[in-house]
């Protein structure tokens, strides 16, 4: 059975969409957080955030696409967070992914269509979560990129051929046409795949 993170990355008011994730069976709810700089979008200031916080009765689900995560983990860490997710490609992303795993967070990794798979296995002792991005990182609506397909069968094989335990999230482009490409993923982000008809979370954990 598949774990399924609801994101919202999408027009609308937010509070509501996490009223109505808060009522299906959803795992997580999945907060994108972007600083306008290390992707071109800027959304959810750390005041905007907390306050959805403060209304997810959900575990939740934090992937911050930002140059500098620091006040961010430091922020975060006052609140109910069952990970925070950094990007590998960042200037000193294993100080941060040790920030995070001090103050008790599980910490993930997310990275990007265009990094080897290759560059996250160092860290894999540390993480919890790899978060292979289906999509380049900051838009909402891009289509499925067949390379995290690829990742998400190399980065499986890597794990169980060594013993480690790290679970891997697919985030971005998911639909009916890519099921197939993401059923070996143990999370499954989503927006408007479920946002649209939450009966596809069903759909997704049975995968």
């Amino acid at each position: 059975m598949k774990e399924i993170s609801v994101s919202f990355l999408k027009e609308g008011n937010y509070k509501e969409y996490i009223r109505q994730i808060n009522e299906t069976d959803a795992d997580y709810i999945h907060f994108d957080v972007m600083d306008g700089k290390f992707v071109q979008t800027k959304n959810l200031p750390l005041k905007d955030l907390t306050s959805l916080l403060k209304i997810s009765t959900k575990k939740n689900d934090v992937h911050l696409m930002v140059e500098n995560p620091n006040k961010y983990i430091e922020t975060l860490s006052l609140y109910n967070i069952e990970y925070i997710t950094i990007h590998i490609e960042i200037n000193n992303f294993e100080k941060y992914l040790d920030k995070i795993i001090n103050y008790g967070i599980k910490a993930g990794i997310a990275i990007s269509p265009e990094t080897n798979i290759e560059k996250v296995y160092p860290y894999l002792t540390k993480a919890k979560e790899v978060l292979i991005m289906g999509v380049n990182p900051g838009k909402s609506g891009q289509e499925f990129l067949d390379v995290a397909e690829d990742k998400i069968i190399e980065l499986k094989k890597y794990l169980n051929d060594n013993n480690i335990n790290v679970k891997i999230a697919i985030d971005g482009g998911v639909n009916d046409q890519v099921l197939d490409k993401i059923k070996e993923a143990d999370i499954i982000v989503s927006a408007s795949y479920i946002l649209n008809d939450f009966h596809n979370i069903q759909k997704l954990k049975e995968l």
